[in-house]
């Protein structure tokens, strides 16, 4: 191995290749490489984040949450990162390809039966159409507020196409989901976490 040592390498139009298709460039330990321009094709950390809560109560189950739902926004120190998910009528789509971290918390209280249980469940799709359980938890109850959590990793390789909605079911009609404008009770969470 022969070694070359120069500060500044400038290609003679515009382009500069470093070795040829299947080798392999070594950035030695404690090096750095530094990006004051644009760099594409590299692997990178979470580009998109973001968190979106139930914002008041509701009885019953329903397939899936569709009203009062908005983006998190408060209070203080709240942070979105990249393009937000968007939703309609319940159904959320992503705002970009790859793998996605998502979460679902879900808050219950109890009504006046003396033992009953909700569950919350999320569903994916990837044509559109079609939905499939991907996740579920459940919060059981007696005379008392329970929680539940579910998460899943999607694949999400068309965002005309995978789509994600969340579902309550209550074994009794009278129990509630929790929501609240200003803190997170039932929440959901979106992270995207690589490339597809």
């Amino acid at each position: 191995m022969s070694t070359l040592s120069v500060d500044k390498i400038e290609p003679v139009g515009s382009t500069l290749t470093l070795g040829e298709s299947g080798d392999t460039v070594t950035i030695p330990v404690g090096g750095t490489f530094t990006n004051n321009g644009t760099a594409t094709g590299f692997g990178s950390g979470s580009t998109h984040a973001s968190q979106w809560r139930l914002t008041s109560d509701f009885t019953g189950s329903v397939d899936p949450i569709a009203t009062n739902i908005v983006e998190v926004s408060s209070p203080l120190g709240f942070g979105v990162l990249g393009s937000s998910m968007t939703q309609t009528s319940g159904i959320f789509t992503f705002p970009d390809t790859g793998y996605w971290y998502i979460e679902y918390h879900a808050a219950f209280g109890a009504g006046t039966n003396s033992a009953s249980r909700g569950q919350a469940y999320m569903s994916t799709t990837t044509n559109n159409i079609t939905y499939a359980a991907a996740a579920s938890g459940y919060g059981g109850m007696y005379y008392d507020d329970s929680t539940a959590t579910c998460s899943y990793i999607m694949d999400v390789t068309d965002v005309t196409q995978c789509k994600v909605k969340f579902s309550i079911a209550q074994t009794v009609a009278g129990d509630t989901t929790r929501g609240d404008t200003n803190f997170n009770e039932t929440f959901f969470t979106f992270n995207r976490l690589a490339d597809t």
